[in-house]
């Protein structure tokens, strides 16, 4: 059972609330409407560390643990999904190269996403493929000391900004990873726009005309694309999206009840309504089982034990299915206000949604699920 945060943990909660309430919270709307995240944050992120927080110290991060990452993605969501979701993909990418990259790999490219100089993306969705990426569609083929690459992806957040790509694609028909840099010659990006959530995501669509790459570039081994870079990658991007729906949750909850002990309706304060008192119940007890989720997976990882990942992607699928449960629980206690543009409500409404679909879809987490049942 997982009990209540000690003060190293609240304490690092704190400051983490306090730099979003100082450096996010004031950017949300310009991110929201312009559909971008300017670089002034992803600056300051750098210069807090934020970017590297489970970077090896040798490397300039801060090497947090996972309760750390966890309450660092929780209070993002809490505050802005999209930038969140670029934390994601900066833990997706670093926990990659971090874990299956060789030493000139991790020298070159670790400190300088750390620290803010180059910006990764994760390029594995393609345009038919969805969630079965054991049938992605691009190739490579091995040519003298290069590597050729010709292929599409599509929805790759930050790939309209990213300096560098972790792209999947078949070698010898064996699933294999490759860093492909944003200046590689037949390499094209296409901006992609107008989706429902996540609007500072900066999403676009990779074509890859036969683009010549060192071999050196090549992480891992040919054939261990899905099994290890892959699996490193969308394990960390599970675990840091339920921490982020988490958040997410507690923010709609915390504007239901400022909405409810402020508002009246038929001459008594919509907290003494039985079927509001309703919905906020459901909020509370969802929540805390979300929280009790994550934060348990989080010391599974941290303890290193085996079951970590099967209990990851139960926290993923139960949390970001709970923020979309919450987030129509608050826009119904609303009303028509919850619904106006000018509201966050509304935007968290959108983003939950979104939650429920990256870094793998509800229906996938419940066929996965199923097949390794727990000894509960």
């Amino acid at each position: 059972m997982v009990g209540k945060l000690d003060d190293k943990y609240l304490k690092r909660k704190a400051e983490i609330r306090q730099f979003v309430q100082d450096a996010i919270l004031p950017y949300v709307k310009q991110v929201e409407d312009e559909c971008e995240i300017p670089k002034d944050i992803i600056k300051k992120l750098a210069i807090k560390n934020y970017l590297g927080v489970t970077v090896e110290k040798i490397y300039g991060g801060l090497e947090w643990d996972p309760i750390e990452v966890a309450l660092l993605h929780e209070e993002f969501g809490k505050s802005h999904a999209s930038v969140e979701n670029l934390l994601t993909v900066y833990g997706m990418v670093i926990k990659a190269i971090a874990t299956v990259g060789d030493l000139e790999q991790k020298n070159k490219w670790l400190p300088q996403i750390v620290r803010g100089e180059v910006i990764p993306a994760f390029a594995m969705t393609e345009p038919l493929i969805g969630s079965d990426i054991k049938n992605i569609t691009t190739t490579a083929f091995e040519e003298q000391d290069k590597y050729v690459i010709t292929g599409e992806k599509q929805w790759i957040t930050l790939g309209q900004i990213a300096d560098v790509f972790l792209v999947f694609a078949k070698c010898n028909k064996r699933s294999t990873a490759f860093l492909i840099e944003r200046e590689t010659p037949g390499l094209t990006i296409e901006p992609m726009s107008g989706t429902m959530g996540l609007k500072g995501n900066m999403l676009a669509k990779l074509h890859f005309n036969k683009c010549c790459i060192p071999k050196k570039n090549l992480l891992g081994k040919v054939g261990r694309g899905l099994s290890r870079v892959a699996s490193y990658g969308l394990d960390e991007g599970r675990y840091t999206t339920a921490c982020g729906s988490l958040g997410l949750c507690q923010a709609c909850l915390d504007a239901s009840y400022d909405y409810i002990n402020n508002r009246k309706q038929f001459d008594v304060y919509l907290k003494e309504h039985q079927l509001v008192q309703k919905m906020i119940t459901e909020m509370i007890v969802h929540i805390k089982a979300a929280r009790k989720l994550c934060y348990g997976a989080g010391y599974m990882r941290r303890e290193k034990d085996p079951g970590y990942i099967q209990e990851t992607l139960i926290a993923k699928y139960y949390a970001s299915k709970t923020a979309n449960m919450v987030a129509n629980h608050a826009i119904q206690i609303h009303g028509a206000l919850g619904t106006s543009c000018d509201k966050d409500l509304e935007r968290y409404y959108r983003d939950a949604k979104m939650m429920e679909i990256i870094e793998g879809s509800s229906q996938l987490y419940e066929i996965q699920i199923a097949k390794a049942p727990l000894d509960i």
